[in-house]
């Protein structure tokens, strides 16, 4: 399976194309429930599939965080994905999923893996509301297979921000105010998490801001902000400075929101920013090529105002 993630350049291209291929798994039969669900992570994110290895416990962890594995020379924490979901299976995870988020190398254990599907973003759905209370946000996308069953995007910044030590919260009291900043930021990620943190940061700048859950509502509500614009007889630049984006999000990813951003003259001269846990460089490239201006990693609260207020024309 590992040798299925090597040609990760490859795999990039297909993001100018609102598409992306997802690795199937599954987290074992659900004593609750009798069932067996179908999760996907994104093929991006994943550099590895190996069968499970010994993990070495390791004290004061959270109970999800299973310890600890050596790969290669490199200490990776590993993270039992059953028992964060409260999947009460009966048998252990038998295989482990190496991904990388934001530079950091991580393992998740699952029952198994399936297979790797390629998929239009445009066929992965927002879950319904019920669905995200019952798993606090967990779950940022839906899609249905041929064979009627349904796949469940995980929040892996969500489960990373709760597994990882608590954030210094000296780093938003470090940020300064800019001044005089008009208009609004507008920012479309699906993570609840990045969505708060992104609005810590704007706040602690002083900043207004306002926000959409993917790319398609971005889309809508910038073009709704376009034509209110358009009736005061003033350029849409006047009420939004600036289009933050991420790029993995369920309906329109960012990399077709910013060529449909780029391409409408009336947001010509409004920069987008790409912000995302997709740290490769080659992620980056594709980015700048479909017209981004600028591209900062998430959960980088420092770089991100940095690179905000540099957009507005100001010092941080």
């Amino acid at each position: 399976m590992s040798e299925l993630f090597r040609n990760v350049e490859a795999r990039t291209r297909l993001a100018g194309t609102n598409k992306l291929e997802i690795l199937l798994f599954t987290l074992g039969i659900d004593a609750r429930t009798g069932r067996r669900e179908t999760f996907g992570l994104n093929v991006f994110k994943v550099r590895e599939v190996l069968k499970a290895p010994a993990v070495t416990a390791a004290p004061e962890m959270p109970s999800v965080v299973e310890g600890m594995v050596s790969m290669r020379g490199i200490l990776i924490p590993v993270i039992h994905l059953g028992r964060y979901t409260g999947i009460a299976a009966d048998t252990p995870p038998e295989v482990m999923i190496i991904t990388e988020y934001n530079g950091h190398t991580q393992g998740f254990l699952v029952e198994a893996v399936d297979t790797i599907l390629r998929l239009d973003w445009g066929s992965m759905r927002v879950p319904p509301d019920m669905l995200n209370a019952q798993m606090t946000g967990l779950v940022t996308a839906v899609t249905e297979l041929p064979d009627g069953r349904l796949v469940m995007m995980l929040d892996v910044e969500k489960i990373l921000a709760e597994t990882a030590p608590p954030q210094d919260e000296t780093i938003f009291q470090s940020i300064r105010p800019v001044s005089g900043a008009d208009g609004i930021v507008f920012f479309a990620d699906d993570s609840a998490v990045a969505r708060q943190q992104i609005a810590r940061t704007l706040d602690a700048m002083q900043v207004r801001h306002r926000s959409a859950i993917n790319g398609l509502r971005a889309w809508e509500d910038l073009q709704r902000l376009a034509d209110h614009a358009e009736v005061l007889g003033e350029p849409v630049e006047n009420h939004v400075r600036i289009i933050l984006t991420d790029i993995e999000m369920p309906e329109m990813d960012g990399y077709m929101l910013t060529r449909r951003v780029k391409s409408d003259p009336r947001f010509r001269r409004i920069p987008v920013l790409m912000h995302s846990s997709l740290s490769s460089s080659s992620n980056e490239r594709l980015g700048r090529s479909v017209g981004v201006d600028a591209y900062v990693p998430k959960f980088e609260p420092r770089k991100l105002a940095e690179t905000v207020a540099g957009l507005l024309g100001q010092a941080a």
